[in-house]
């Protein structure tokens, strides 16, 4: 054995990890010790050293946290008004004052979380379900499957979503439905017509992906086509669509919002923070609070899943590290 093969190997033999202990410290056998990471690994690694995403985070689970129990942030019950109290200023129990109607603002802000995030998150899950069954298979499957598929995103592109939602949201209003038909309608409506984005994103992430070598791989071992768009293809493409589904999500509660301020989305006495918004509109200049309360809830939960998304989808793009 030559002089230096003698060195490398007392070197690979005692060799310590580096002061940071990363793979390429001096002195560490990063071929014989280190276990490579997943591209998973990697973005939690990231995305645990930005302060920005833990405030979304934390910003996201209290919404979710207060649309579930409501009752742990205020004791008040938003439907007990007295016009005595009309656009009282804060006080005693409620901290944020009185609305027109001598309703306890803050309350009704944290009860209206409720629907907004029941009908932003089903709308985003209907979604996310339409945009992966379709974009998978148009990715996998392509010829004319795939034509057909992106003439349909297409077709639903070109239709305004708040546009669509108005007028239909109007048949249904007309149609005399209550309160549980107005929320499946707002679900549907956001749902299959805010799919398309998240489509195209996975069928090009799929298209990519079925072109590596684990999946002619997995195909020659005689995989089916199911087997391996769920088992191989699904897991690596599927980062980029979790950003989309995240951001659109903000984007159907703001949705909801906006339909429920033009009076064509939930009605009284449902909570909503863009019921809120429409009432307080008119008597700003006599009370801000009622205004600024529902509008700040909303901005910040709209907000708070945008800059999830963006965070994470940051982490998964090593161009954007």
């Amino acid at each position: 054995m030559s002089d230096f093969e003698t060195v490398a190997a007392s070197e690979l033999h005692t060799a310590t990890r580096g002061p940071a202990g990363e793979p390429d410290a001096p002195g560490q056998p990063h071929t014989m010790e280190s276990k490579p990471r997943s591209a998973s690994a990697d973005a939690w690694r990231e995305l645990r050293r930005k302060p920005l995403f833990w405030i979304a985070v934390v910003i996201a689970v209290v919404v979710v946290v207060m649309a579930a129990f409501p009752s742990l942030f205020t004791p008040n019950d938003p439907t007990s008004c007295a016009l005595s109290r009309r656009l009282a200023g804060p006080g005693g129990a409620a901290i944020f004052g009185y609305d027109v109607q001598g309703c306890d603002v803050f309350a009704k802000a944290v009860y209206g979380t409720r629907n907004s995030v029941l009908i932003g998150g089903l709308a985003a899950l209907l979604a996310g379900l339409v945009a992966l069954l379709l974009g998978v298979t148009a990715g996998y499957f392509g010829r004319w499957w795939d034509g057909l598929v992106s003439r349909v995103i297409d077709i639903v592109l070109g239709l305004p979503l708040l546009l669509a939602g108005i007028v239909f949201m109007k048949r249904v209003s007309n149609a005399g439905g209550g309160q549980a038909a107005r929320i499946t309608a707002l679900i549907a409506i956001l749902g299959l017509l805010g799919w398309t984005t998240a489509a195209r994103v996975i069928r090009s992430s799929v298209i990519t992906a079925k072109q590596q070598d684990y999946v002619a791989a997995a195909r020659m071992l005689g995989a089916g086509s199911g087997r391996i768009m769920v088992r191989h293809i699904l897991p690596n493409a599927i980062a980029p669509f979790i950003v989309i589904i995240t951001m659109a999500l903000g984007s159907f509660i703001a949705a909801e919002a906006t339909l429920s301020f033009l009076g064509v989305g939930l009605v009284p006495p449902s909570q909503s923070w863009g019921l809120d918004i429409s009432d307080a509109r008119n008597y700003m200049r006599e009370n801000v609070i009622p205004l600024v309360v529902p509008s700040t809830f909303l901005a910040l939960t709209v907000l708070a899943f945008i800059i999830l998304g963006d965070t994470i989808r940051e982490a998964f793009d090593p161009k954007l590290r």
